[in-house]
């Protein structure tokens, strides 16, 4: 059935007419219109503190948002996905990696099936060979422990265990090295394991279908990696190679053992699964309780998420405000900034999960859209940046809205350290926000051809949000508040932020590109004529 285009609808008309309305206010404005903005554009959930204040909003732009809201039934979306109904449509499956943390006693259905009791039984399965692993019951081929683990995967199966392992390094087995292979060029694969000894090292292999392309071509140098140690002997594979998989058969066929085959779901999208199987290299990392306990900390923002009203709701409030952004304010990225070392991968996981889900041009029903989707999301932990890229946020004629995150307690309290980075989490947003003015660069006595240079414009928005402490169940609310505001992007936007289909042309048309590389004879080429000279020069490049 189709819906109501989304331009349409009384509550876009509406802020349309509205941020035309306040469009020339500023920030200093809107703060000194109301003296405790700062107290009450703020909100609470699962431990977390949201200050949206330094947005370019009001009362009534957040009225109008959640009428909007209203107007494309975000409530009744949040409940069919809570309770698994099948609303990736173009694949005709459930989005339930909220089932990845439910409670035991949960009951979630998918086909009339409860789908709670295999992910726990996933869970004891991964907490038992963990425990094996970390205790040292786990050996290799030649009876020594293992002290080396590489997850091999990508996309979702590699940037999800890689973030968790950076994020919570703090608590990981620091007796083990942990490494991570993805990309297909084999300098990655040389990297990870130039310095590991064979005999002490387990290789995850990631992936659902066990046919992967790059996940598959690092498997297989791994394994050959792996025998030449062994001299060929192929039963060694066994204890060195666990998965992370549903096809049964190919996993045997690589000669790993069915019992060390960790399954997840289909009603998993990659880039949500880092609470399934896929987090196995995590779960050795920091172990069993630690995990259960990132778990946890994504169910409590679930539960806030599916019950919060909305005007409290931190994951809706989130993505509301990334729509005005977007749409009303036509920023095109979202720099999202760690004040916090060891979450210096969570930017790039926040590319896959944001751009992956809702870089898309039709809407559910196949129409195309005429409004944006999908911002681009980017950045680094300060405060690095700061020395690098926020020149343009502050003085460039870009607007970029930020989102800082920041704790109040440090893992590794050092002097001064973490009262300077606080700091400038706060000093970078009130910058951003306020700005400085030609008059107060005047008053500062700068000479008269520098103050052009000098000037801030300002209203600049930013998020910030706090926590106590980076634990492992902060990171599963960090996680949870992001997936759900994407999910609530997507809602609005009436896009399908759960296919994607986008990844899938480029892959098709390089499994054609590679007999064309590797003939010995000149092959007949059919492509463009740019791809056909480049196909030509690298195989001259190559002697071919």
């Amino acid at each position: 059935m189709k819906t109501k285009p989304l331009t349409t609808l009384p509550a876009w008309k509406a802020l349309t007419r509205h941020r035309q309305a306040i469009e020339k206010l500023h920030l200093r404005e809107f703060f000194a219109q109301d003296k405790r903005r700062g107290e009450r554009f703020t909100a609470e959930g699962a431990g977390l503190h949201l200050d949206y204040s330094k947005n370019r909003i009001n009362a009534e732009t957040l009225r109008l948002l959640r009428q909007l809201a209203r107007e494309t039934d975000l409530r009744g979306k949040i409940a069919a996905m809570f309770r698994g109904d099948k609303i990736n449509s173009t694949e005709n499956r459930a989005v339930l990696h909220t089932a990845l943390r439910a409670p035991r006693n949960a009951v979630i259905r998918v086909d009339g099936k409860n789908v709670v009791p295999e992910v726990h039984a996933v869970l004891n399965q991964m907490a038992d060979f963990a425990n094996r692993v970390r205790t040292g019951k786990w050996r290799g081929h030649t009876g020594r422990r293992i002290r080396n683990v590489v997850n091999i995967g990508i996309g979702g199966s590699d940037l999800g265990p890689v973030m968790a392992y950076e994020a919570l390094r703090h608590y990981s087995d620091r007796s083990r090295t942990f490494r991570f292979i993805s990309n297909v060029d084999g300098g990655d694969f040389v990297e990870a394991t130039r310095d590991l000894d064979p005999t002490e090292t387990l290789f995850i292999i990631s992936s659902k279908t066990f046919t992967t392309l790059e996940t598959m071509t690092n498997a297989h140098s791994a394994r050959t990696w792996l025998l030449r140690a062994f001299r060929g002997e192929a039963k060694a594979v066994a204890r060195h190679f666990v998965a992370v998989s549903t096809n049964a058969e190919k996993v045997s066929e690589f000669g790993i053992n069915r019992a060390n085959t960790f399954g997840f779901w289909d009603w998993v999208g990659g880039r949500y699964s880092m609470n399934s199987a896929i987090g196995l290299s995590t779960m050795i990392a920091i172990g069993p309780q630690h995990f259960r306990a990132l778990l946890a900390g994504a169910h409590a923002m679930d539960e806030h998420f599916r019950t919060a009203p909305f005007a409290r709701n931190l994951p809706v409030l989130l993505g509301l405000l990334t729509v005005w952004n977007t749409n009303f304010l036509h920023a095109e990225t979202v720099a999202v900034l760690p004040y916090e070392n060891y979450l210096k991968r969570f930017p790039a996981y926040l590319q896959q999960l944001t751009m992956e889900s809702n870089g898309k041009h039709v809407t559910r029903d196949g129409q195309a859209v005429n409004y944006a989707t999908g911002p681009i999301f980017w950045g680094e932990p300060g405060t690095n940046g700061q020395h690098s890229f926020y020149q343009l946020i502050h003085q460039g004629t870009r607007l970029i809205p930020c989102d800082f995150i920041a704790f109040a307690r440090p893992l590794t309290p050092l002097g001064r350290h973490h009262d300077l980075l606080l700091a400038n989490v706060f000093a970078q947003a009130e910058a951003l926000a306020f700005g400085k003015t030609a008059v107060e660069v005047k008053d500062e006595g700068a000479p008269a051809a520098l103050v052009p240079h000098k000037v801030f414009s300002g209203n600049r928005p930013s998020n910030t949000i706090l926590a106590d402490k980076l634990t492992p169940a902060a990171l599963g609310k960090l996680v949870a508040l992001y997936e759900h505001s994407v999910f609530v992007q997507g809602v609005i936007w009436n896009i399908d932020s759960f296919d994607q289909w986008g990844v899938e042309l480029g892959k098709i048309l390089a499994q054609r590109i590679v007999p064309e590389l590797e003939s010995r004879t000149t092959p007949k080429l059919k492509h463009d004529s740019s791809t056909n000279h480049l196909i030509r020069r690298y195989r001259k490049m190559k002697g071919k």
